[in-house]
């Protein structure tokens, strides 16, 4: 059994208050509680965490390196802003899947770039929920290959 990080980034942990037109209502319980039954079912503990800071953040990511098989990151609006994350992501040696909940080509236009997307595994964005449960998915497949 391996394990999967799956790290969410600033103001993620007021989903299900927070601009529920663009996130809906789910709450980061209830997204942990479908990462923790899609590790499950592909035979993987999961490590569900969620921080405001990005040195936090890089911190787990590097962590990751040594303790788990690969990282599921939806960065928040870190996404958009952070070459920390970037380098982080491109220094350790496991696959990353980038997701998010919305569908950040369809919003405002300073959502539209990535920082780290181009050292991501994959990238899953408009999904709601369901998208960390196909990065999961995604995930596992890849380390099967």
């Amino acid at each position: 059994m391996a394990t999967v990080y799956v790290l969410n980034g600033p103001n993620l942990n007021l989903l299900g208050s927070r601009e529920t037109a663009v996130y809906g209502a789910t709450t980061l319980a209830d997204i942990e509680k479908l990462c923790m039954d899609a590790g499950q079912r592909n035979g993987h503990s999961v490590v569900f965490r969620q921080s405001n800071h990005e040195g936090e953040l890089v911190d787990w990511l590097q962590e990751a390196n040594t303790k788990a098989a690969g990282v599921v990151i939806n960065p928040g609006a870190y996404t958009h802003t952070s070459i920390a994350l970037h380098d982080a992501i491109r220094a350790i040696g496991v696959p990353v899947i980038e997701v998010h909940l919305s569908n950040i080509f369809a919003r405002e236009e300073f959502r539209h770039h990535s920082y780290v997307s181009p050292v991501a595994r994959g990238v899953l964005c408009g999904f709601g929920p369901k998208g960390y449960e196909l990065a999961i998915d995604g995930l596992a497949n890849a380390l099967k290959a």
